[in-house]
């Protein structure tokens, strides 16, 4: 199964969800989404900190990690296939294919080289043909299903368990695996970046291909997830002369050429810094006719420069995030920004938010009154009996599913005021929605 980590499913769902929605029941799925991005937030809150990079999300397990689970890993080759069955079958055990092993990754002691091994297989293959085979507890190993393996998989996969388990040294391996004509070499390699924190990742800038990047994110087939990847590592080692490129294709109608826009329009900034603004806002966050995905893709991108560096300062930000204000159906996905930024210069406007809500905006309600709960300002809670008259069911919701209260909040948006002045970011995930705020 692949593996999601909070944050990424958590951006997943309410990317996917609420995109879909309309009709009557619209408001309802939007508060249902917005419960559950903050029930994710809280428990991402519990479990700590989760660095990687701020607009990837792995695929599935690593080979390391694979590995790592298991007592033992050889490579092997197929000596014989399964025998076939005859009679019936329901009641006869399935027949196992026999594999010579050929050198052993990992458990020495567990498997020699030239043992044979039987273990369940499906499919096709030649005698002769070289397979990864794992397998659980010992004594008597359970083998896992064999994975064929190419010849450049053969020198790649017994490699993994040297390298450094963190780190430049590991991410320049994997660097050589990007777009590799193995295309299971290349998805591990992508996943093996897309768990790595930031900062190790932009370690690698001396030794990244930037040529080659621009090569990919041009390229309409490479996989959007991929693609997200290669702008994320522009960002790290572009300049100047990629601006006029990524320009081009944030204003495209093409819908291929805007594949990973979220990490795109990050990559736009980190280079053009807060001068990149104004044509965010224009067509992203300002531009009423933008479409829901896209205008999600630019919070997406503020969001990420506002916890994990400082190219753009926060005060410039927040103003690109007021402008979704004006934008009712859309509001609620940044009120958990400003409160955790603590912006309580909109409190008034939120405020007329509320009051002004209908069936299609109502689910802005939730969110407005857990940004007064965080708010300091007493003025705050004189708005919450007010509102409460307006529509108790809202504040009832406030109070019961982010329980943790104004206190919560306040203790965490404190440490978020201060401006970025480290020149390492912090990783990401550390900075999270305050407790009581609630999530778009």
């Amino acid at each position: 199964m692949p593996r999601i980590s909070l944050p990424n499913l958590a951006n997943h769902w309410t990317t996917t969800s609420t995109a879909l929605v309309g009709g009557k029941d619209e408001a309802m799925k939007r508060n249902d989404t917005a419960l559950l991005m903050a029930l994710m937030m809280l428990i991402a809150l519990a479990t700590g900190p989760a660095s990687a990079c701020p607009f990837c999300s792995t695929v599935s397990q690593t080979f390391t990690e694979e590995i790592r689970s298991m007592d033992v890993a050889v490579i092997a080759e197929l000596v014989a296939l399964p025998p076939i069955q005859k009679g019936d079958t329901s009641r006869q055990e399935v027949p196992k294919a026999k594999f010579k092993v050929r050198q052993v990754i990992k458990g020495d002691a567990l498997a020699k080289v030239d043992q044979v091994v039987e273990t369940v297989f499906f499919g096709e293959a030649k005698p002769g043909t070289t397979f990864l085979v794992m397998g659980v507890d010992p004594p008597k190993i359970a083998w896992s299903t064999p994975l064929p393996l190419s010849e450049r998989a053969c020198n790649y996969v017994p490699r993994l368990l040297e390298l450094p388990a963190e780190g430049t040294g590991r991410l320049l391996f994997f660097q050589e695996y990007l777009e590799d004509p193995d295309e299971m070499l290349a998805r591990d390699a992508y996943d093996e970046f897309a768990k790595a924190p930031y900062p190790e990742i932009k370690t690698l800038k001396p030794n990244m291909d930037h040529d080659k990047l621009v090569t990919w994110i041009q390229d309409a087939d490479i996989p959007a997830s991929r693609r997200r990847l290669y702008l994320t590592l522009l960002g790290v080692c572009g300049g100047d002369g990629d601006i006029a490129m990524l320009e081009d294709l944030l204003k495209s109608d093409d819908r291929k050429k805007k594949a990973g826009l979220d990490a795109m329009i990050g990559c736009y900034l980190t280079l053009k810094g807060a001068a990149g603004m104004p044509l965010i806002e224009e067509l992203f966050l300002k531009n009423q006719q933008a479409e829901y995905a896209d205008t999600y893709a630019a919070i997406m991108a503020l969001r990420f420069h506002g916890s994990e560096t400082d190219v753009i300062p926060r005060e410039r930000i927040l103003q690109g995030l007021r402008h979704m204000l004006s934008r009712p159906k859309l509001a609620d996905l940044v009120i958990p920004d400003l409160a955790r930024w603590e912006d309580w210069s909109v409190m008034t406007q939120l405020v007329q938010l509320f009051i002004d809500a209908d069936d299609k905006t109502s689910w802005v309600r939730v969110p407005v009154i857990n940004y007064l709960r965080a708010c300091p300002d007493p003025a705050a809670q004189e708005h919450i009996a007010r509102l409460e008259k307006i529509d108790p069911t809202a504040v009832k919701r406030a109070n019961t599913f982010f329980a943790f209260g104004a206190s919560g909040a306040k203790k965490n948006a404190t440490a978020e005021t201060k401006p970025a002045e480290k020149t390492t970011p912090t990783p990401a995930g550390e900075k999270a929605t305050p407790a009581g705020i609630g999530a778009p």
